[in-house]
């Protein structure tokens, strides 16, 4: 064959080369568009929108349904999703979702969603399911599968990035509610399958405890990853600088939760209630532990108050108008400290201390369950305190550590209405001590000696109502003391004595 023959033979097969790749390439365009259409087709039908509402049930354990689709393009807008669920997850509402689709992940048997933005998003929890191993049962693998005739058709959804402009977690405790709303969430992958980074910020929380209303959310980060979720940082702030940090996680399989913190410069008015809020003062600083890996919500840890004051209390003026000083009136606690538990309605305070410096010291544990209390303590105050009350520096405290004198308590009753077996000891001590010398005077009382055979009947009967007065007055203004103590009255000065 000559070199022209050649030539030519070379610039046909060329130019059937091209053709081919031509054609090829027109096939290609075709199968794209095509493809492009199917796709198009399909994410447009009813059947994807049921799909994505599997998709969702099968990842928060809920059964939803979204409402009808706006497409623009790649991208989805819907009014609403509305679910309920039988897990830790009872009830969900989203509105106005907005959703962008990628088709870089059909090769790998995914439908992306890019971007997605909620502007409202509502969950409410079942608080009782937290502490119980619940299953969910959401019947909707059947319609995942019948969803549709293609083999093609991914049958999971990855999504890249998720804003929520308004976010609200409600759990109803038998304590009360717990609300946090007006929050912002902006999550995003992680890079493993079902990994996410999140970030919340912004919002009020209101809590269900007596002792703590309501935080503001500062900022919260959180990273989940097959069906745990991980706190990684969190922090809260109170109305007065009070701030709260913590860690944690929860496992969505087990429900099992353990959260871990530091609570600082807690201002004593916002734990306390109106009444205590004037009388005690301080910053309060806590480590917490809150968790219910023994099946039941539990919290604890240790609590110190600095910089603390007493003020306006019954007893600090009781104590001031008997001890002639102005030291009571208002105490400065150079030691104030407990450890704490509480779980539903019980709250127990252990190794309570507190104290001033030369003057009262307070040592015990109290537990609180529901309105009643039951606790025991050792009061110890300054000697000469309760001088002016017969018989209570002798026979009912003792000296003894840090120069002071000391005695046992117990506090039962209610919180209204607190009981103390103090009160009675001093009485006994004080009707002892009547027999033994008249107060304020210093005389002598009459006993039943041989001595009474000098008076007559009537100066007997006499002496004998002067003596019982007397120690009817000082009963009544050892009362007055103890209802003070326990803040069950206002308190009142002694009665003087002198004519």
């Amino acid at each position: 064959m000559s070199r022209r023959s050649r030539k030519r033979n070379a610039a046909v097969g060329s130019r059937w080369i091209g053709r081919a790749m031509l054609v090829l390439l027109c096939w290609a365009v075709i199968g794209l568009v095509l493809i492009y259409a199917l796709v198009r087709s399909y994410l447009h039908s009813d059947s994807f929108r049921k799909f994505l509402a599997v998709e969702a049930g099968e990842m928060s354990g809920v059964n939803g349904e979204f409402s009808p689709f706006y497409w623009e393009g790649l991208a989805a807008n819907t009014d609403s999703f509305d679910a309920v669920g039988d897990s830790v997850l009872n009830r969900v509402r989203a509105d106005d979702l907005r959703a962008t689709m990628g088709l870089g992940g059909l090769r790998r048997g995914v439908w992306e969603i890019t971007d997605s933005n909620i502007r409202r998003l509502e969950v409410s929890l079942d608080s009782q399911k937290l502490l119980k191993n619940s299953t969910v049962k959401n019947g909707l693998e059947v319609v995942k599968k019948s969803q549709n005739g293609f083999a093609w058709i991914p049958q999971k959804v990855e999504i890249k990035k998720i804003d929520i402009n308004d976010f609200t977690l409600k759990a109803a405790f038998d304590e009360g509610d717990f609300v946090a709303s007006g929050m912002r969430l902006e999550a995003e992958s992680a890079g493993a399958s079902n990994a996410f980074r999140a970030k919340i910020t912004g919002g009020s929380i209101l809590l269900p405890f007596y002792f703590l209303k309501e935080l503001q959310l500062e900022s919260v980060r959180l990273r989940c990853q097959e069906a745990q979720i991980f706190l990684t940082s969190s922090r809260f702030q109170l109305p007065n600088d009070g701030l709260i940090e913590a860690t944690g996680e929860w496992d969505m399989k087990t429900q099992q939760c353990l959260i871990e913190g530091d609570a600082r410069d807690i201002k004593c008015e916002d734990l306390l209630n109106s009444d205590w809020a004037k009388r005690l003062t301080g910053n309060v600083n806590s480590r917490f532990t809150l968790g219910n890996h023994s099946k039941v919500l539990k919290a604890s840890g240790t609590l110190r108050l600095k910089n603390g004051a007493l003020t306006a209390l019954p007893i600090l003026d009781v104590l001031a108008a008997y001890a002639d000083t102005r030291r009571f009136r208002q105490l400065l606690l150079t030691e104030s400290h407990t450890e704490w538990l509480w779980e539903k309605d019980r709250t127990i305070l252990t190794n309570i201390v507190i104290a001033s410096d030369g003057l009262i010291r307070l040592e015990g544990n109290i537990t609180i369950q529901a309105e009643k209390i039951d606790g025991i303590f050792r009061l110890g105050i300054a000697p000469g305190t309760l001088a002016t009350i017969p018989g209570a520096e002798t026979g009912v405290f003792i000296l003894g550590e840090r120069g002071l004198l000391w005695t046992p308590l117990r506090i039962t009753g209610t919180l209204a209405d607190p009981k103390e077996d103090l009160t009675d000891r001093l009485m006994t001590a004080a009707g002892l001590r009547m027999f033994e010398q008249i107060p304020e005077t210093g005389e002598k009382a009459i006993k039943f000696t041989q001595s009474m055979l000098y008076h007559s009947a009537p100066q007997a009967v006499e002496q004998g109502t002067k003596i019982l007065g007397e120690g009817t007055k000082a009963v009544r203004e050892m009362t007055g003391i103890l209802d003070g103590i326990l803040g069950v009255g206002e308190p009142t000065r002694p009665e003087s004595t002198e004519p």
